[in-house]
């Protein structure tokens, strides 16, 4: 049940009047309840968040497993995975000496054309010819 309020004028002074209606959808809007378009609202919004926080996640993850130097991303050689992914050690790089690595294989990454020389710099560079795992090999 509900109420409507009208007032009549009388001597230009609103003298309110309450009439009881017993058919409130006969004078409102006709159609799907409230409570309907709400609860269908409702849900729309949390199929919304669920979808942005499901999109949110996995571009996260996708961030979060791209190897690359901009995220610190480094592979096995204690390379960047930008320079790792050439063959060649250029002059100047520091190379992490990785466990089963020897003088030959780092003068072979250094200059796979002609290791004697690389080996002989390499030599020279850490007067020495053992490398230790863990050591931070300077390319001549």
């Amino acid at each position: 049940m509900s109420a409507l309020l009208l007032s009549e004028f009388e001597n230009h002074q609103p003298t309110p009047q309450l009439y009881v209606v017993s058919d409130p959808s006969s004078h409102w809007r006709t159609g799907v309840s409230l409570t309907s378009r709400r609860a269908a609202r409702s849900r729309l919004r949390r199929r919304r968040q669920g979808v942005a926080l499901m999109l949110g996640v996995g571009l996260g993850l996708v961030v979060l497993a791209w190897p690359g130097p901009a995220f610190g991303g480094t592979t096995g050689t204690g390379l960047p995975t930008d320079l790792a992914t050439g063959t060649t050690l250029a002059s100047g790089m520091v190379y992490v000496v990785q466990p089963g690595d020897s003088i030959n294989t780092i003068a072979r990454l250094a200059n796979p054309l002609d290791p004697s020389l690389a080996r002989r710099a390499l030599v020279a560079e850490l007067r020495s010819d053992v490398v230790v795992p863990g050591e931070h090999v300077l390319i001549p």
